[in-house]
C-alpha cells in the first residue's frame, strides 16, 4: 500500500471515539457506518436528535434496529433533517414522499443492485435517504446493503490524481439508470454536470462524486480518456472492500445514509424470496467543488 493510502486510512481509523450522553453508538467498521441504540425513533428528544446529527456526519451511515414506526413517524424523523423529497417519477397512488421497496418472487432483478448514489443526474441530488425494512427474505438471510465512504475513496488517491480530478466535471445522465427498464411515460430524464470532486456542505471534506449508474463522461477529456479514467474511478469501490461496510437487515431496521458522500449496493441474493420496506428521501442543495 502506498504511503498516501496509509495516511488516508490512519486519519480515519485513529480518531478517538466521540463521547455520547444520550445515545449509544457502535461502529460497523473503522471507516464507515454505526449502529445507534438506546433511542425510539417515534419519540426522539432534542438531545438525542442533536447527537444523531453528530453521529451522522461522523459515520455517514446510521443503523437503528428494533424500531416500530408508522409512515407519519418515518416522515417526521426524516423531516428533522430537511424538506422531504418527492418520489420521482411519482407513484400512481399512495404518499408522494414514500417509495415502497417491494421484491416479488418473480423479480429478475432489483433497483440498486450495483454501486451507485441516488439521483446524481438531478440538478440537486438528495441529502440522504431513510430506508425502513419491515419484511426480510424468508430464512433471515440475503438482501444485505453495502455502503462505501467516498471521502476516503478520494483521499486514498495519489496527490497527482487528486490534482487532476479537482479541475474536472462530469456529466450525469439519468438515462443510464434505466438500462434494461422501461422509462415511465411523461418522465423527463435529467442530465446535469457536477464537479468530479465536490465538497460536503456541512464538513467541507472532499468527495469523489462519480458513479457507474449515472456518470456518462468527463467533457474536458477525449472520449477514450474519459472512458479510461471513469473506468478506473468506478473500480475503486468494488476493488477496495476497506472502503465499505455491510448492513444485514432484520425486520424493524431503519438505515439513514448520507447520499452526498456515500455509495451503496443493494445485493439481490435472495431470489425467489420476498422483501418489503419503505424509503423516504431528503432534499439536498447545490453541489460545489
Amino acid at each position: 500500500m502506498e504511503p498516501y493510502e496509509l495516511t488516508a486510512l490512519e486519519a480515519v481509523t485513529t480518531r478517538p471515539p466521540r463521547p455520547y450522553e444520550h445515545i449509544s453508538v457502535a461502529t460497523l467498521t473503522p471507516v464507515i457506518g454505526a449502529e445507534v441504540s438506546g433511542v425510539d425513533l417515534s419519540r426522539l428528544t432534542e438531545d438525542e436528535l442533536a447527537e444523531i446529527r453528530t453521529a451522522f456526519l461522523d459515520h455517514h451511515v446510521l443503523v437503528f434496529r428494533d424500531q416500530e414506526i408508522t409512515v407519519d413517524e418515518h416522515k417526521r424523523f426524516a423531516g428533522r433533517f430537511g424538506e422531504l423529497r418527492p418520489v420521482n417519477p411519482p407513484p400512481p397512488e399512495g404518499d408522494p414522499h414514500v417509495l415502497e421497496i417491494r421484491t416479488t418472487p418473480a423479480a429478475a432483478n432489483v433497483a440498486g443492485n450495483a454501486w451507485h448514489a441516488d439521483g446524481t443526474a438531478d440538478l440537486e441530488p438528495s441529502l440522504g435517504s431513510m430506508l425502513y425494512i419491515t419484511e426480510t427474505p424468508e430464512g433471515g438471510s440475503g438482501g444485505d446493503t453495502l455502503f462505501a465512504n467516498m471521502h476516503l475513496a478520494y483521499e486514498m488517491l495519489s496527490p497527482t490524481m487528486r490534482g487532476l480530478l479537482d479541475g474536472l466535471t462530469a456529466v450525469h445522465d439519468g438515462a443510464q439508470s434505466f438500462r434494461g427498464y422501461t422509462v415511465p411515460p411523461d418522465y423527463e430524464i435529467p442530465v446535469n454536470e457536477h464537479p468530479v470532486v465536490v465538497r460536503h456542505p456541512e464538513t467541507d471534506r472532499p468527495i469523489l462524486y462519480v458513479n457507474q449508474a449515472y456518470t456518462s463522461r468527463i467533457p474536458q477529456l477525449s472520449a477514450d480518456e474519459s472512458q479510461a479514467l471513469l473506468g478506473m474511478l468506478f473500480a475503486l469501490v468494488p476493488q477496495r472492500p476497506m472502503l465499505t461496510c455491510r448492513v444485514r437487515w432484520t425486520p424493524g431496521t431503519l438505515v439513514f445514509w448520507d447520499n452526498r458522500c456515500v455509495q451503496h449496493h443493494a445485493t439481490y441474493d435472495y431470489y425467489p424470496r420476498t422483501r418489503y420496506g419503505r424509503r423516504v428521501a431528503i432534499n439536498g442543495g447545490p453541489l460545489k467543488g
